[in-house]
C-alpha cells in the first residue's frame, strides 16, 4: 500500500469508503487504546520492516464535486485524476500539482506543492474528523497553519483525520494561473509570472516529472519511492553566510553559487531556501549512487528509491548515508519529507 513498496504487514487492515466508515473505526481505535495508521495513496509512508501493530486504516472515499469555482474532494479522492478533472472544467490552480501521487485527503497534511504552487493557496477550508472532541469540523484555511510542506495537521497527526478538502479554484478563461517556476515558464514559452494554455501547463508539469522519474510507472524503479526523500533546507542568514562559506571551501572560490529563494514570511524575515537536490549532488550523491537494492534514482537525485528487493532498513542506511554526507560537505542537515512509521533517521 505504499509507492515504495516496503513495510511489513499491519495487524489489522480496514478499508473505508464513507466518511461514516472512516469515524467508526478511528472511534472504536481510540476507545480501545488501539494504534492507528491512517493510509491514503501511500505515496509519502515509510513503514518499518517489521509492519504495525495496529489498526491500519485505508481511506478509499470517492467524491468530486465541482460548483462554479469551487471544488469538494473526498479524503480518497486520487489527487492526480482530480487534478485532470480540474484542467478539463477550464479552471486554474492545482495545474502544476498534476502528476502527484496519492490521496486529495493527503494534501493538506503536506501542503503538497510543486512546481511554484502548492495547495495552501486554493484549499478554503478541511473538513476532519477531531478525535479529541469526538466531532466533525470545519477548519478554515487561516486556522490549518500552512507554511512548507507543513500544516497543523502534521505538527499534531493524532487530532486530526481529514475527510474532505475544499478548494477555491479560478475561471481565468481557459488560462493557467500565474507560472511561478522558471523551469515551467521555459518550457511553455512564457514569462515567470505569466499565463500559459491551462491544458499545456498540465502537461508540460506531467513531462518535467515524468523526466524526472515523479510519475508513478510500475515497470521503472526510479518511481518506486516517494517523490522528493528531503525538503529544501530553510536557512537563517546566519547559516546561509556559513553554508555559503563551505560551498566556496568545497567548491572553489569561481565556482557558481547555490540555488537561493527567499523563504522568509515577511518585512525583516531573511530566511534563505536552498535546494536539498543541488546540496545532494555536490556532496558527491550522483543520479544512479548506490550498488545495493536501495539506490539514488538515476534521473532525480532527490528521490531514493527501492530497485526491487530492498526493505526498509536498506532504504534508511542509504537516506542516512546521505544525510550524513550533506551535513559533513556543507554543514546543513537535510529533513526527511516522507512520514515514518516504527523508524527514524
Amino acid at each position: 500500500l505504499t509507492t515504495f513498496r516496503l513495510g511489513g504487514p499491519a495487524a489489522r487492515l480496514v478499508t473505508a469508503t464513507t466518511d461514516d466508515e472512516v469515524i467508526d473505526v478511528v472511534r472504536k481505535a481510540d476507545a480501545d487504546g488501539e494504534p492507528l495508521l491512517i493510509i491514503g495513496g501511500g505515496s509519502n509512508l515509510v513503514i518499518s520492516d517489521k509492519g504495525f501493530e495496529g489498526t491500519a486504516l485505508r481511506i478509499a472515499t470517492t467524491g468530486f464535486e465541482l460548483d462554479g469555482t469551487a471544488l469538494e474532494l473526498a479524503a480518497g479522492e486520487n489527487w492526480s485524476d482530480a487534478v485532470a478533472r480540474t484542467v478539463d472544467a477550464g479552471l486554474a490552480g492545482v495545474e502544476c500539482l498534476a502528476g502527484i501521487p496519492g490521496s486529495a485527503g493527503a494534501t493538506p497534511i503536506q501542503n503538497v506543492g510543486a512546481y511554484g504552487q502548492e495547495v495552501a493557496t486554493t484549499i478554503t477550508e478541511v473538513i476532519a474528523y477531531d478525535r479529541h472532541a469526538g466531532e466533525t469540523v470545519a477548519i478554515p484555511n487561516p486556522d490549518c497553519g500552512f507554511s512548507y510542506r507543513h500544516s497543523r495537521f502534521k505538527s499534531d497527526p493524532t487530532r486530526h483525520v481529514v475527510l474532505r478538502v475544499r478548494f477555491r479554484l479560478e475561471d481565468a478563461d481557459g488560462r493557467s494561473a500565474p507560472i511561478g517556476y522558471a523551469e515551467t515558464a521555459r518550457r511553455l514559452g512564457v514569462e515567470q509570472g505569466g499565463r500559459a494554455d491551462l491544458v499545456e501547463a498540465r502537461k508540460a508539469v506531467l513531462a518535467l516529472r515524468a523526466g524526472k522519474g515523479m510519475v508513478l510507472d510500475p515497470e521503472d524503479h526510479d518511481t518506486w519511492s516517494a517523490g522528493s526523500f528531503f525538503t529544501n533546507p530553510i536557512l537563517e542568514q546566519e547559516q546561509y553566510e556559513a553554508f555559503l562559506a563551505r560551498v566556496r571551501e568545497r567548491l572553489g572560490p569561481d565556482a557558481p553559487p547555490p540555488p537561493a529563494f527567499p523563504a522568509g514570511a515577511g518585512e525583516g524575515d531573511d530566511r534563505v531556501k536552498t535546494s536539498a537536490a543541488w546540496l545532494i549532488d555536490k556532496a558527491g550523491f550522483t543520479k544512479g549512487y548506490g550498488t545495493g537494492p536501495a539506490r539514488i534514482s538515476t534521473k532525480h537525485t532527490l528521490a531514493l528509491t527501492n530497485r526491487g528487493s530492498a526493505t526498509t532498513e536498506d532504504l534508511l542506511a542509504l537516506a542516512r548515508e546521505v544525510r550524513d554526507g550533506v551535513r559533513e560537505a556543507f554543514g546543513v542537515t537535510l529533513v526527511n519529507e516522507p512520514v515514518t512509521v516504527g523508524v527514524s533517521l
